[in-house]
């Protein structure tokens, strides 16, 4: 099979751009849900109200940029994997579909939480929902990492600094959190 010159670049373009609206979708959808479950503590009929605007907001974004940014990224990466197939047998290549196994496991358990929210029967607290919306982040900047030094993935103290400050990062999004609410508790 022969394959356009420029078909290469076209697969790469529509592959970041399909991962960007992908991540995109998934920080922000789980950042809905926090808003989902935290509206159970508002009184009838308001906490119905939002209750519905949430799993709209949840439905759409879902199905509209989330679902599509990742048939996009994955359908272009099989093109790039068709352009380059040696790719399949490098280190970085397998490791970095290990982690996009992850992430659409992540994608689909997004989607069951969201029929979860729906019908009320999510346990899930806002905190733990809080954790659950890093994970993506830790999996772009690994499979970033990957795709930038492939085989040269570096082992140094600088990586090793960078992985700290994503987790310091997180951290520090989870310590504010719970600071804002005691905060918020005591003043009531």
């Amino acid at each position: 099979m022969t394959i356009a010159p420029d078909a290469y670049l076209w697969f790469k373009t529509l592959h970041i751009i399909g991962v960007v609206v992908w991540f995109a979708g998934l920080f922000y959808l789980v950042r809905l849900f926090i808003y989902h479950v935290e509206a159970r503590d508002l009184d009838n009929p308001i906490r119905q109200a939002f209750e519905d605007q949430y799993s709209l907001m949840e439905r759409r974004l879902a199905n509209i940029i989330t679902t599509p940014g990742m048939v996009l990224a994955i359908t272009m990466a099989v093109g790039l994997l068709i352009c380059q197939p040696s790719w399949l047998q490098q280190t970085w290549m397998q490791a970095k579909l290990i982690f996009v196994i992850g992430l659409l496991i992540y994608h689909f358990y997004c989607y069951r939480l969201m029929g979860q929210l729906k019908a009320r029967s999510c346990n899930l607290t806002g905190q733990q929902l809080r954790a659950l919306n890093e994970l993506p982040t830790l999996i772009l900047v690994i499979v970033v990492m990957l795709v930038v030094f492939k085989n040269q993935f570096p082992t140094s103290a600088a990586t090793w600094l960078t992985v700290s400050l994503v987790i310091f990062m997180a951290a520090s999004i989870q310590f504010y959190a719970r600071w804002r609410r005691l905060k918020s508790s005591t003043q009531n």
